[in-house]
């Protein structure tokens, strides 16, 4: 008989009733080190006493309207991040695929406005992950992905990350954006490097093409930067942003700047629960903290004492462990052995890290672990490489 809940996921046995800052608290008080963050989400730890507050003070006052009235915590998240980034205008929604939507219909809708209803075409590159709706997949064309799912939805255009050649011979006048992470989460923590995005943004500048940057995973302070783009000095048109925005309550968002943002006008995209107040709440509480230019600073030098120290710990496994990547708290250990051989010894040892592509274990910490969880982290991680050495 099916279970009640889908059976979409291959869920680990763990269940856990309860979160404090880095770790993840069963019922029967196992306490396990959370590095995988809900997959980037949880950036300021869980529980995080600011927003617990919040939560509780906007919950007793007003949790939902709809967007058919102003909605004022929308208002204030809107200008914090406009006064932080490149962004004029943004829209609300409840996830990164949405997020995704959005900016996809934002880019063809610019260019029907603009008289040139054929520009319908997005390039994106092999790796990516985007979301999970038709859409989203279709974008990504990885067979894992779309696999049973056809047919798949007409308009993209995947290329090898890095042919540069293939990029610029695809550039033709019926490409109406570009679609790229400046750090693969799901295809192994792959950060594009700077003269790529700078690249990237020459070539969409040079026919016209919408740059869309696809932040989801790599944004809010993960990097050290508040988004992942600013370290290559490059801004795009349009971005998607979602996971640590809300800390663990859904919300997601898709920012552009006012000319990408041209066609849409009223009635041509909504959402029920998108920046709703309770959501809007949370994630303006999240702002007020991770862009702060010390808090940023701390998660450069904790990244860096992690990273050393990972660096070390492949080192000392070379038969199980091969490199390090990453950038700030976003880090991607690429291993000899399967990776969810790594990720389930690391279960014994009472340590969490998510598998990713690119057989890499994906560490995606709070970016307020201390010193000495980072330490006790990678003694861990430690432990469990012997384990499987020792199994072998």
């Amino acid at each position: 008989m099916i279970p009640a809940v889908l059976p979409t996921y291959s869920r680990a046995k763990m269940s856990f009733e309860k979160g404090e800052g880095s770790w993840l608290i069963e019922q029967d008080g196992t306490r396990y080190l959370d590095l995988g963050g809900g997959i980037a989400v949880t950036g300021l730890g869980h529980a995080h006493p600011a927003l617990v507050k919040v939560v509780q003070d906007q919950a007793a006052k007003l949790w939902h309207t709809s967007n058919l009235y102003h909605i004022p915590h929308q208002e204030e998240l809107a200008e914090k991040l406009r006064e932080a980034t490149f962004a004029d205008t943004m829209f609300f929604t409840n996830s990164g695929a949405e997020a995704m939507e959005c900016a996809i219909k934002m880019a063809r809708k610019y260019w029907y406005d603009k008289g040139q209803p054929e520009r319908v075409n997005i390039i994106t590159f092999t790796g990516s992950f985007h979301g999970r709706t038709l859409a989203t997949i279709s974008a990504a064309a990885s067979e894992k992905l779309t696999k049973g799912f056809g047919p798949l939805l007409p308009g993209f255009i995947n290329l090898t990350a890095g042919d540069h050649d293939a990029l610029q011979e695809a550039l033709d006048d019926t490409i109406a954006a570009v679609i790229v992470e400046p750090v693969q989460g799901e295809g192994g923590i792959i950060p594009l490097p700077d003269a790529c995005l700078k690249g990237l943004r020459d070539m969409c500048d040079s026919t016209g093409a919408l740059l869309i940057f696809d932040e989801i995973q790599c944004g809010m302070g993960r990097t050290g930067k508040l988004f992942a783009h600013e370290w290559a000095g490059v801004t795009p048109d349009i971005m998607a942003v979602a996971k640590g925005i809300g800390n663990g309550f859904p919300l997601g968002a898709c920012l552009a700047t006012e000319d990408a943002a041209s066609g849409m006008t009223a009635g041509t995209h909504g959402s029920t629960y998108g920046g709703n107040p309770l959501a809007c709440a949370v994630g303006s509480a999240v702002m007020d903290i991770v862009a702060d230019h010390d808090f940023l600073a701390e998660v450069s030098r904790k990244s860096g004492l992690l990273r050393q120290s990972l660096e070390g710990l492949v080192a000392s496994h070379p038969t199980i462990f091969e490199l390090v990547r990453g950038a700030g708290l976003m880090i991607g250990v690429k291993c000899v052995v399967p990776n969810v051989d790594v990720v389930t010894a690391g279960y014994a040892e009472h340590v969490l890290t998510v598998p990713g592509g690119d057989n890499v274990i994906r560490l995606l910490p709070a970016m307020t672990i201390s010193d000495d969880e980072i330490k006790e982290a990678v003694a861990r991680l430690d432990r469990a490489a012997t384990a499987l050495e020792g199994a072998a």
